[in-house]
């Protein structure tokens, strides 16, 4: 039943395509007649007559029967623009791929020289700040080192008393006893290699006038010389003053003995700075 159905559809497509061919025939022979009556010098044109229904203008059911398979040309004239188009569409794709990469490209390299300058800016920052600290740390030992000398060049001159000694002569006479190179032993011995100190060597001798301070003079000299020449004291540390029959500090008056005292004065601060 459904092949007789089918089968009846095909007799009338082709029963109707037959009718507009022969329709098509007929209005073509009119319109040649009128030509060859309008223009009869001239041969009428052909009309396109289709070979197959893929390749004609006019497609009909009876081609498509006849011949059921697309030409090649066919095939080639409906695909070559989607070709075309789908060649331009990947030329458009892969440019714009290259041109995202390039400006990705530009990006990082923007990013990176942002990074490096950023960087170095730290850098030099972190350098700036250790130039200042030690800056500050040189200034303040600067400071610290000028508080200091000044310090000890204010004390300098600072000594103090660390022991007396008293060289007692016979009137008249400049000349050491034992018992007088005994005590100077004991005073020049411990000041060997010692530095800050220094020796005052006081001189008094009884009478007037400038006899006295002569022979004070005479026996502090011999002590001096006892010094430098037997125990290498330097002449610059020892400070030797003629005082005659003068009364000293603390005296009411002069005792009337000829002698020589021998004070051992010593800077403090020298001596700290050396231990």
């Amino acid at each position: 039943m459904k092949y007789r159905i089918l089968l009846l559809v095909v007799v009338l497509f082709a029963l109707t395509a037959f009718a507009q061919q022969t329709n098509n025939v007929s209005s073509s022979s009119s319109a040649s007649a009128g030509a060859t009556q309008s223009a009869s010098d001239r041969d009428p044109l052909p009309s396109p007559r289709p070979k197959d229904f893929w390749d004609g203008d006019d497609p009909n059911l009876v081609n498509l029967v006849t011949h059921p398979f697309a030409s090649k040309k066919y095939v080639q004239r409906q695909v070559t623009p989607i070709r075309d188009r789908i060649n331009e569409l990947d030329q458009l794709t892969s440019e714009n791929g290259r041109r995202i990469k390039d400006v990705d490209a530009r990006a990082q390299q923007g990013l990176q020289l942002a990074s490096e300058k950023a960087s170095l800016a730290d850098q030099h920052a972190t350098e700036a700040a250790n130039q200042a600290q030690s800056a500050q740390a040189a200034a303040s030992l600067a400071s610290t080192r000028v508080s200091t000398a000044e310090q000890t060049v204010g004390n300098l001159d600072q000594y103090k008393g660390s022991g007396q000694t008293e060289i007692r002569f016979r009137a008249g006479q400049s000349v050491l006893s034992k018992n007088a190179k005994d005590a100077l032993d004991d005073v020049a011995v411990p000041l060997k290699d010692q530095r800050g100190y220094i020796i005052e060597v006081r001189g008094f001798a009884p009478g007037k006038g400038q006899t006295a301070i002569r022979s004070s003079q005479k026996m502090a000299d011999s002590v001096v010389r006892y010094l430098v020449l037997t125990h290498n004291i330097p002449v610059y540390r020892i400070h030797v003053v003629s005082m005659g029959s003068a009364a000293v500090s603390g005296e009411a008056k002069h005792t009337g003995r000829a002698r020589v005292e021998v004070n051992v004065l010593r800077n403090d601060l020298v001596t700290s700075a050396k231990r």
